[in-house]
């Protein structure tokens, strides 16, 4: 009688537990990324949580888009009638490594105080670890339910291969965020490509999305830390300084000169950007990057770039900028070289200072609606 009564539970257990698995594939609930800590219980993030040592930055990175956005100030509540609400989108130059939050392009705007349209500014780091257009759309077409009143979307060569769109691991695990992306905008992008991870049924259970789940929770804890410390990143005492010694090598992702193959770039993501905005205006702005005057920095400016490729893509994006009247800004060449740090793209805070007093002028000058 023992037995059965212990069998009886065990299989009422596992068909519950099944059925649950099988609910929560249909039904995902709220929990999964919507409902959170931050703007609540505590301040929300200055910047979306990304990171790979927990335990010395209260932060972590995942994929879940709704959590990230959840996290951040942004969702605070809704935008007040008294501000004029700029959101800064790009990669981890924008996002800030190595610098402290107000140390970015977005805090260092924040912090000056200008009026526009007789609102007050304020500026939203909406930058995201990893370089690609694809990325970048992903971002804002989810940043628009905030009702940004501009956009500036910090860009360089790197993001524009067309290998480079879908492998981001943030845009590879937002499949289903992509591919409507991909059908809304006329994308020029394969919603079949293996980069893009289409989850299976059992992947979208809740033993498969353990993982997510466990994300989620320790994302809700480390918000306590966080927002007793303010640390969201590490920031070591010594790292190694952006290369500025190069090899004779001149390709660029195995394109040689004399001529860049601009069909491998997806110049029209920028116009996708533009049908995403709407009428919100939006500033493109080529980001500042090192120009090495180390061995060889006559064939490359940096690491990321041989000269002939550079100069080329950006002949490339002017000619296309005057076409699309896109509001256009090239900034790549007015950072010295010692004002960045680990990357030919991270700069320190005297550099965002620099490029801070670049970007000012054209937020005030935008036309007021």
């Amino acid at each position: 009688m023992k037995f059965r009564f212990i069998r009886n539970v065990i299989f009422k257990g596992l068909v519950l537990f099944l059925l649950f698995n099988f609910v929560f594939t249909a039904v995902p609930p709220v929990f999964l990324g919507k409902g959170s800590l931050y703007n609540h219980l505590y301040a929300g993030r200055l910047r979306f949580p990304f990171g790979e040592d927990s335990s010395q930055s209260y932060n972590l990175s995942l994929f879940n888009l709704d959590a990230m956005f959840a996290s951040h100030v942004i969702a605070k509540g809704p935008k007040p009638e008294s501000e004029y609400r700029i959101i800064v989108i790009g990669d981890s130059s924008v996002w800030g490594t190595l610098l402290q939050p107000e140390d970015t392009l977005a805090g260092q705007l924040g912090a000056l105080g200008i009026t526009h349209c007789s609102k007050a500014v304020r500026v939203y780091n909406l930058g995201y670890p990893t370089i690609s257009l694809a990325k970048d759309l992903m971002v804002l077409d989810y940043a628009m339910r905030y009702q940004p009143d501009l956009i500036i979307w910090l860009v360089s060569l790197e993001a524009f291969p067309a290998d480079n769109q879908l492998s981001s691991p943030i845009v590879a695990n937002n499949a289903a965020r992509m591919d409507g992306l991909i059908t809304r905008y006329n994308l020029p992008l394969d919603p079949n490509d293996p980069a893009l991870l289409h989850p299976g049924f059992w992947d979208s259970t809740l033993i498969g999305q353990r993982r997510a789940l466990a994300d989620l929770f320790r994302l809700q804890m480390y918000g306590l830390m966080w927002n007793a410390t303010g640390i969201d990143q590490t920031y070591p005492a010594d790292y190694q300084r952006a290369q500025t010694d190069f090899d004779s090598d001149t390709s660029y992702r195995d394109m040689h000169p004399p001529r860049l193959d601009a069909s491998r770039l997806e110049f029209g993501l920028i116009g996708a950007a533009s049908r995403i905005a709407k009428n919100t205006p939006l500033i493109i702005i080529n980001e500042p990057m090192l120009i090495s005057a180390g061995k060889n920095s006559d064939l490359r400016y940096n690491f990321f770039y041989p000269r002939w490729a550079y100069d080329q893509w950006r002949e490339i994006m002017s000619i296309n900028a005057n076409q699309g009247n896109w509001n256009y800004l090239d900034l790549w060449n007015i950072i010295p070289a010692d004002e960045f740090t680990n990357s030919a793209i991270h700069l320190t805070p005297a550099g965002e200072a620099k490029l801070t007093g670049q970007v000012e002028p054209v937020i005030v000058n935008q036309r007021c609606p």
